[in-house]
């Protein structure tokens, strides 16, 4: 069978979109692995699959598998490339959408410029519903890594993040820590890890090791993460700006129980056809 395919990025964090809304899908983890493969498939970080809304007041029906095939929850870039092709294809005849993903209805908005605004809702810091393994919910946490203490904060936007205050993101070891953390077994679903350089009050530079992935050169809810952190620990003032490998994202938070907005652009990179 073949389908449809369209290949975007957002801010550098690549994605291989495909729609069930006028072709039939069937996505399997061997299949998402070959299609993410660099070198042998199309290559991207996660596979999106927007499908038709699972109720009436809804839009669509997003969903997200990292390159190792695995469904995850949320993705803030992926988010944004899924409805500017929306918009790009002609699927909608409005500028603002209402979705369900895994972890709940997300609202976002086109915007003039053909930015996306997405609401992403209000971030969860109860450790329970990270999920995350401690006695009571804190701005930060002391976690061991191999006899090493870290201090972290943590926090979920739909799906788990850590977030390591760093001096210079330059010289951090990115894919030490962050593979560490991410196993580490107080985060009993694995988590993404976020370091996070303070630039001036409202602007950061952050990498991100991502779940399953790796580091990538963005990551949408990596950076609401840390400005989350940030604005917390009362070192950040919303909005922020925060800068990624790939580009830059605004992040716009008024404290604990409030919504989150993120802003930033989505792009395609082409699109063709495939055997499934």
């Amino acid at each position: 069978m073949e389908v449809k395919f369209c290949k975007m990025h957002g801010l550098g964090n690549d994605f291989v979109v495909l729609e069930a809304l006028r072709q039939q899908v069937r996505v399997t983890p061997t299949l998402i692995r070959k299609i993410a493969d660099r070198h042998r498939g199309i290559g991207c970080d996660q596979l999106l699959l927007i499908e038709p809304p699972s109720q009436q007041d809804l839009d669509f029906d997003f969903r997200y598998f990292n390159s190792d095939g695995n469904e995850v929850e949320q993705c803030g870039n992926g988010i944004r490339c899924m409805a500017r092709f929306l918009y790009d294809e002609n699927l909608i005849g409005k500028s603002s959408l209402r979705v369900r993903t895994m972890k709940g209805i997300l609202d976002i908005l086109i915007n003039k410029d053909k930015s996306i605004t997405v609401n992403m809702g209000i971030p969860q810091l109860n450790p329970a519903d990270i999920p995350f393994c401690a006695s009571e919910q804190a701005i930060s946490y002391l976690i061991d890594l191999q006899g090493v203490e870290y201090e972290i904060s943590a926090l979920s936007l739909g799906n788990p993040h850590a977030v390591v205050h760093v001096e210079d993101i330059n010289n951090t070891d990115v894919q030490g820590i962050g593979s560490r953390l991410e196993n580490h077994p107080r985060f009993t679903n694995k988590t993404n890890v976020g370091f996070m350089q303070v630039d001036n009050r409202q602007k950061i530079s952050i990498r991100v090791f991502e779940r399953g992935v790796g580091e990538t050169l963005a990551c949408g809810t990596g950076a609401c993460a840390a400005a989350v952190s940030g604005i917390q620990k009362k070192i950040l003032d919303t909005p922020v700006l925060v800068s990624m490998r790939g580009g830059k994202l605004s992040v716009d938070w008024s404290g604990e129980g409030k919504t989150l907005k993120m802003t930033g652009p989505a792009v395609k990179v082409f699109s063709g056809h495939m055997k499934i």
